[in-house]
């Protein structure tokens, strides 16, 4: 763990490589603030997870870091005092208890908020294909902060900066474990507040008409009329609530049947392919070798034989 013993109160460092990202930054940081770097390995690389660099800043009015990108997603907390965060053309402040994930593929500035005299904050820089589905279901874009309690968020950023650097699979795993933790606690939070009522109940009725009506053609406007939202929102109610779309729920929910009859009737494949709601068997065959990993021959095969046929 690197502690920063330099107060930088005044100092506004521009270190833009030409032709390069523009990062401007204000360290303005009390001492007992830290900072920990690592470059993830091989093993780090193939998880869902993994983190780069984690900080503990007690940060003062003239803090600030402003860049054009950077590749990696970060995590902010804040347990005393008020941030402000401005990207794309939005700004939201960050107070006591607030966490939010941004991808920092796009340009973004954030600060101390103007008119207060400290931001405390933990954070942390994060990636990974499942920190990418979670931004998917927290809408990064929108800089919709949720609140977490205090004890859960250190926890969680504790274990981090604990085994960060360390080597060994172990301490790679519990890092990632952490930042999956994090994120989950996030998801949860957002689900629990403002609209969820009325989105988990669109989401509810479009997943009722899939699972009664999936041998028929089922389209994106059938859903939302069902569900009563439009389709660009019931796009975003799925999404959020199940980290996919209602197609890929549609699909999924067919190749499931599809692998009950394979397992337990005797009806031929084309046969199955129709009563899913596959157009034509070459279609039905493709998608469920892409999806399962075989065939459905293959699959059948693989089943064990129902005690009724026995």
């Amino acid at each position: 763990m690197r502690r920063l013993h330099t107060h930088y109160s005044l100092c506004v460092f521009d270190i833009s490589p030409k032709g390069g990202p523009m990062l401007t930054y204000n360290l303005d940081l009390e001492e007992r603030s830290t900072w920990i770097r690592t470059t993830p390995g091989d093993f780090e690389l193939a998880q869902p997870f993994w983190c780069t660099e984690q900080g503990d800043f007690y940060a003062h009015e003239g803090f600030f870091t402003e860049r054009s990108e950077k590749d990696s997603y970060e995590l902010f907390y804040t347990f005393d005092g008020r941030g402000r965060l401005e990207q794309d053309g939005r700004a939201v402040t960050l107070g006591p208890g607030m966490a939010l994930l941004i991808n920092c593929r796009t340009p973004q500035r954030y600060l101390t908020k103007p008119g207060a005299e400290r931001w405390y904050h933990l954070w942390a820089h994060i990636d990974g294909p499942g920190v990418a589905a979670f931004a998917e279901t927290l809408d990064v874009g929108a800089l919709r902060p949720v609140t977490l309690a205090d004890p859960i968020a250190r926890r969680h950023f504790d274990t981090i900066a604990t085994n960060l650097g360390k080597p060994g699979i172990m301490a790679s795993t519990v890092v990632g474990l952490a930042v999956h933790n994090l994120l989950a606690e996030m998801v949860g939070a957002a689900q629990a507040v403002g609209e969820s009522a009325l989105g988990d109940e669109a989401v509810r009725r479009a997943c009722a008409l899939i699972e009664s009506a999936y041998a028929e053609p089922v389209t994106l406007d059938d859903l939302a009329k069902t569900a009563q939202v439009s389709k660009s929102y019931l796009l975003k109610l799925f999404r959020q609530s199940l980290g996919t779309t209602p197609y890929d729920y549609l699909l999924r929910y067919r190749i499931t049947r599809a692998k009950e009859l394979l397992a337990e009737t005797d009806y031929k494949i084309g046969q199955i392919s129709a009563l899913v709601g596959f157009k034509s068997e070459s279609n039905f065959s493709y998608r469920f070798s892409q999806m399962v990993g075989q065939s459905p021959r293959a699959y059948r095969d693989s089943c064990p034989t129902p005690l009724s046929k026995r």
